[in-house]
């Protein structure tokens, strides 16, 4: 089951507190001001900062 709209509307960055969306993918929820992605995992997503994957390259 998709994480639903209502959801992803409360949810904000853990680090920064700002939006965060889901990626293209949809494997993940993207913060565009910490360049982090957050992880979902079996429909769950892992918002632990030490968890999340660098955008940066």
């Amino acid at each position: 089951m998709p994480l639903n709209r209502e959801l992803l509307d409360i949810l904000a960055c853990p680090k920064c507190k700002g939006n965060i969306y889901l990626n293209d993918a949809k494997d993940g929820l993207v913060c565009d001001t910490c360049k982090l992605l957050y992880e979902i995992r079996d429909d769950i997503p892992i918002m632990l900062i030490e968890e999340a994957k660098s955008l940066e390259t």
